[in-house]
């Protein structure tokens, strides 16, 4: 008897259209969040973040936990608490490590959503706690000009970062020996500062410019908020 070339024996068949449902499921889940992200004024991305939170950035050299206090800037935890909520800084790469000083990210991969993003500025925030080693922050380049890039501080950067001023909005309280071993090889050339105005290909081009010019760039798989304390007023 001839075997039609199709067939595949059931327990194949069964696991390749598990695969077939699991990767349309993934498919559709990412359309969903690219439609998202599109659209920055929609109302779940506009949410009250929760007085306490955590996120967990997984990234390509280990997990890296932030934990974001609204209290010290609210208008920076919102933005970050629903960015990381709508998957935006998911692919994202680490374009800015500058070693012992900072490590920047928050251009999405997407030209699409990187545009969509780029002028949704956020008011400025008054600096409540300062700079120092592990603090998070939003980078700027003009007043009320936070948008989408968030760096992390890899020293104490007071002296500097404080009368600009950059706002803490959080501190990594685990991972910040991934922190600290975040590829740094290309420094400035990779993205250099927002103020320096050399961040045009990474709008125009991508993570497709950025794989193509600086391979080796730390990245972040997939950021999560992972619990949240405190009721939301």
């Amino acid at each position: 008897m001839k075997r039609d070339s199709q067939w595949l024996p059931p327990v194949v068949a069964a696991a390749s259209l598990a695969a077939i449902v699991v990767g349309g499921f993934c498919w559709a889940q990412e359309q969903t969040k690219a439609v998202l992200l599109l659209n920055p004024q929609s109302p779940e991305l506009n949410q009250r973040a929760p007085d306490l939170f955590q996120v967990r950035l997984q990234t390509s050299k280990g997990n890296i936990v932030i934990e974001v206090h609204r209290d010290w800037a609210p208008h920076g935890a919102d933005r970050f608490y629903n960015l990381v909520r709508a998957g935006y800084y998911d692919g994202d790469r680490f374009f800015r490590v500058i070693r012992g000083r900072w490590a920047q990210f928050g251009i999405n991969g997407d030209p699409k959503i990187a545009a969509a993003w780029r002028t949704q500025n956020i008011p400025d925030d008054p600096r409540r706690e300062s700079n120092v080693r592990g603090t998070v922050a939003f980078a700027f380049a003009v007043p009320n000009g936070r948008a989408t890039q968030v760096f992390i501080n890899l020293q104490d950067n007071s002296k500097t970062h404080d009368p600009e001023p950059f706002v803490p909005f959080g501190k990594v309280i685990a991972g910040m020996d991934v922190a600290d071993a975040l590829n740094a090889e290309y420094g400035e050339e990779s993205g250099s500062g927002i103020r320096a105005g050399k961040q045009e290909p990474l709008f125009q081009n991508g993570n497709a410019y950025l794989q193509s010019h600086f391979p080796r760039l730390d990245y972040i798989e997939h950021a999560v908020v992972l619990e949240s304390t405190g009721a939301n007023k």
